[in-house]
């Protein structure tokens, strides 16, 4: 957990005990690393055949304001990928950022 710049959180949407389950990962490696919410992806995996409503997930807050996204492998993988690169090109860009602002206090 030390030092990490971004966290995904994968939970099967299926099993509604998953849901609370995912509320003690966030606190554990979003809120007690200090994370902000945009460093957090939320993946609902949705086992093939499950007949899982994909837009029905409901989650309490903090959780409601994080990035969510349903994934069925079978389905849709690439749907998955392309949310994933865009999470990804925010967490480089993010780091960038705070790099540079490093930079600039060192230098001033």
């Amino acid at each position: 957990m030390k030092d990490a710049h971004g966290v995904v959180i994968v939970f099967n949407a299926d099993i509604p005990s998953h849901l609370k389950e995912i509320e003690t990962w966030y606190s554990c490696f979003v809120q007690q690393q200090f994370l902000q919410d945009s460093q957090c992806l939320l993946i609902a995996h949705h086992k093939p055949g499950s007949g899982g409503d994909m837009g029905s997930l409901s989650l309490s807050p903090p959780l409601n304001k994080l990035k969510l996204v349903h994934s069925n492998l079978e389905d849709e993988p690439e749907e998955i990928r392309m949310e994933f690169m865009k999470y990804l090109k925010n967490i480089i860009s993010s780091m960038s950022e705070s790099r540079d602002r490093e930079e600039m206090s060192i230098i001033t």
